[in-house]
């Protein structure tokens, strides 16, 4: 595999040359050249710019060019050079807080008043600080215990939004026929109502326990965690022939990286810092369909 990268900057405005200026200066800092590849372009929606570095860029180099991006309002991805973006044939991405605006889990737990609660244990996990995802989860869970049902339908109907892009991501992607999945820690009912809304081929999920119309407070077979996510992507690839380097990852917290490694293309979409850095694109500016143009 070759050394080098191209580095790709989203914006929803025309990018600026004085950023080209600056990232090509700190990377020459680095004793890294950029190239230009092509000029400026857009698709209506976004403008584009790449460039080549001759080096692989660390971790700490590649934060910095994002924090010089960041204040041009403009987004850096950092993709391997020999990529063949006619190649991916998959697309797998994160239901909550990365497809949809919210953390459903934290919003059914509002009807109990125990929302602030159930949501700083969600983040703890999200940022990597709780490392057992399916023991977080249960735990959230169980504090949801004798909640009506119909919650859930009033959470999907007045809090859940598809986060910018969204329809227009599964859209380009169905267009492109790029097998589509949904993998999930959240929850069955919204991520089969995502399936109808969006068109995903396939999802999963978790499924709440309800007796008499309540929740018991338990999830009904094995919890779809981190690892789970990367199965249903690896079990999805050998399906269609092809193998997880053929696959775009979009995710936001720590259960998602395993998925995400190993992809040929992986977006942290408004992640939490332990996504950003170890992702090859980061959206902090940018809509999800912004990742058609990493794509095409």
């Amino acid at each position: 595999m070759p050394n080098y990268q191209t580095l790709v900057a989203l914006s929803k405005e025309p990018l600026s040359e004085r950023l080209a200026f600056e990232l090509k200066d700190q990377a020459l800092q680095f004793g890294v050249s950029l190239h230009t590849i092509d000029g400026q372009i857009s698709n209506g929606a976004y403008h584009s710019e790449r460039w080549q570095a001759n080096q692989h860029l660390e971790i700490s180099q590649r934060e910095q060019l994002r924090f010089i991006a960041g204040r041009f309002n403009a987004d850096l991805c950092f993709l391997q050079a020999d990529l063949k973006v006619s190649d991916i044939q998959v697309l797998a991405m994160d239901m909550d807080s990365t497809l949809i605006n919210i953390e459903c889990i934290d919003e059914i737990a509002d009807f109990t008043g125990k929302k602030a609660e159930v949501a700083e244990i969600t983040a703890a996990t999200m940022r990597g600080e709780i490392k057992d995802f399916k023991e977080s989860l249960r735990r959230r869970v169980a504090l949801l215990e004798g909640v009506s049902a119909d919650s859930l339908e009033a959470v999907y109907k007045e809090r859940l939004r598809p986060n910018p892009g969204a329809a227009e991501l599964l859209a380009g992607a169905h267009q492109r026929g790029i097998y589509t999945l949904l993998v999930s820690g959240g929850f069955t009912f919204f991520t089969e109502k995502l399936r109808e809304q969006l068109g995903f081929k396939q999802t999963q999920a978790n499924t709440l326990e309800i007796i008499d119309g309540k929740l018991t407070g338990q999830v009904l077979g094995e919890v779809v965690d981190g690892l789970a996510k990367a199965t249903y992507l690896d079990e999805a690839c050998r399906t269609l022939g092809c193998s997880k380097a053929n696959s775009i990852t979009i995710g936001d917290g720590a259960n998602d990286l395993i998925m995400m490694n190993g992809s040929g293309i992986s977006v942290a979409y408004k992640a939490k810092p332990i996504v950003k850095e170890k992702a090859d694109a980061a959206f902090d500016h940018v809509g999800l369909d912004a990742a058609l143009l990493l794509i095409s």
